[in-house]
């Protein structure tokens, strides 16, 4: 058992190293470092898409693979809903799942603004949502999501929200710009790339959301590291996705 010391310190079993609780400033600064190591902006399927080096089927075989992680994330959102303790805390994940669902303009829910991306890229609606009957999710898309349903359900809740939010949410703002440029050269207009450009508006202040929500529920040294350590986790899990996407679009191109 853990000693009891003041708040903000604890005793390592075993060792006896004592930790502080880091201010909240250097703990902002450590959630977003620990996402910077596997950044998905630093994948080779990413640079090569934002160097316009992808055509529109595999921007396609993106699409299918993205859309099967990303069709549950509103009723992920409201598991997690249902255990925040606050009330201002439940407002603000209420307004980021709403703009998931959008109930006042359904076919302006990200899954199907994502769809509408996967069309123009040569990928019926049938191909998309057929796809995991057909056998054609693959395994990272497959734990990335489990991942999530983890997180929302599972985890503590600083975790939670250092987890989808700050590691997630905060790269899209970040990634997306240089999608958006290479995929307007390769002529998709702005009604195709709606998802990106509606997450690139959204998504910065849910990365804010995130940083304060993580530091209000770490409220020991201890879970500033869980914390920590699940945003490098969720950054991992994202770009072995991306390995997994890559690696088909490789063999494709090759077959």
């Amino acid at each position: 058992m853990a000693r009891r010391l003041s708040a903000g310190r604890i005793v390592k079993e075993r060792t006896g190293e004592t930790m502080d609780m880091m201010p909240k400033a250097e703990f902002f600064a450590a959630l977003e470092a620990a996402r910077v190591p596997q950044h998905g902006g630093g994948h080779p399927f990413s640079r090569a898409w934002g160097a316009g080096e992808l055509d529109r089927a595999q921007l396609g075989e993106w699409a299918i693979q993205h859309f099967h992680y990303i069709d549950p994330i509103p009723q992920q959102f409201a598991q997690l809903f249902a255990r925040l303790p606050d009330l201002d805390a439940r407002q603000h994940l209420l307004e980021n799942l709403l703009g998931e669902e959008m109930p006042a303009c359904p076919e302006k829910r990200h899954p199907d603004l994502l769809r509408k991306f996967a069309r123009a890229c040569g990928v019926p609606d049938a191909r998309i949502l057929g796809a995991e009957a057909a056998g054609e999710i693959l395994p990272t898309t497959r734990a990335m999501r489990a991942w999530i349903w983890e997180l929302a359900g599972i985890r503590h809740i600083a975790e939670s929200c250092a987890g989808i939010m700050v590691a997630l949410e905060g790269q899209l703002p970040t990634l997306y710009p240089k999608y958006l440029d290479a995929m307007r050269r390769m002529g998709f207009s702005d009604d195709e790339l709606e998802f990106f450009i509606v997450h690139i508006e959204g998504d910065t202040e849910h990365a804010h959301v995130g940083l304060e929500l993580s530091a209000r529920y770490a409220s020991t040294a201890a879970l500033q590291q869980q914390a920590i350590m699940a945003v490098r986790a969720s950054a991992s899990m994202r770009y072995s996705m991306l390995d997994g996407i890559r690696a088909r679009v490789v063999r494709r191109a090759a077959a």
